[in-house]
């Protein structure tokens, strides 16, 4: 399948609306499905040093990703910095209370990506990406990942499986009740998910890990430029 871009309803929708309630909800359903979080987790452990100094968590959403995945990496000391970073977060005092719980000094910025990362003084240990990357391509997907590259010490996305499979998959998702923003979003996500080395191709840096994990999930975990300065 050729990778092709198409605007999801999501991303268009005010936070509140009730039709993008919905959709967030049927996202942690098909996060679940996908087993996202234990495959960021794998490759965390894998390619990146844990537990990091701050992890920023880009295109959190709700933050009930971030809950997963620091649930599946296990509880951490010294209170490292996580920064649940998107242009609409809404993330609740629950789920912030539950990352606290498990030792995380959790901090919400709604900003875009690079501009954030572009005003750090200093290198992120870890950045993670759960179904983000796609919605950029060409030379915006291309500077973003060279931003990731020189803001980061290890960086590692979770994204959409281009396949055909998976492209079913996703055409499917009226079966476990997803609404209609779902079910335009899902295929969209789908068209525009990476397969083979396509992000190793673009990443400035060393590449440790990209490919298939699971039915439905594309992988990738690297090194950021300068990774021992």
């Amino acid at each position: 399948m050729r990778r092709q871009l198409v605007p999801e309803m999501l991303d268009v929708l005010p936070p509140g609306d009730p039709r993008a309630r919905a959709s967030r909800a049927d996202l942690r359903r098909i996060n679940a499905l996908m087993f996202n979080a234990r495959i960021a987790a794998s490759l965390i452990r894998a390619h990146a040093t844990w537990p990091p100094r701050d992890l920023v968590d880009l295109g959190c959403g709700d933050g009930i990703g971030a809950l997963r995945l620091a649930r599946a990496l296990g509880p951490v000391e010294g209170a490292p910095r996580l920064v649940l970073l998107d242009m609409q977060p809404v993330v609740t005092e629950a789920t912030r209370q539950a990352l606290g719980g498990l030792g995380w000094r959790v901090e919400v910025a709604a900003s875009d990506a690079g501009r954030w990362l572009a005003a750090q003084s200093d290198r992120v240990d870890l950045i993670v990406a759960n179904l983000f990357l796609h919605h950029f391509e060409g030379a915006e997907l291309r500077g973003l990942l060279d931003t990731l590259a020189h803001r980061a010490r290890h960086v590692v996305a979770t994204e959409p499986l281009r396949t055909p499979l998976s492209y079913l998959a996703a055409r499917a998702v009226g079966a476990i009740g997803a609404n209609a923003v779902t079910r335009h979003d899902a295929p969209a996500s789908v068209r525009a998910g990476f397969h083979g080395a396509e992000l190793s191709r673009l990443w400035p840096g060393k590449v440790g890990f990209e490919g298939r994990r699971g039915p439905f999930t594309h992988g990738f975990a690297a090194r950021g430029l300068r990774h021992d300065a």
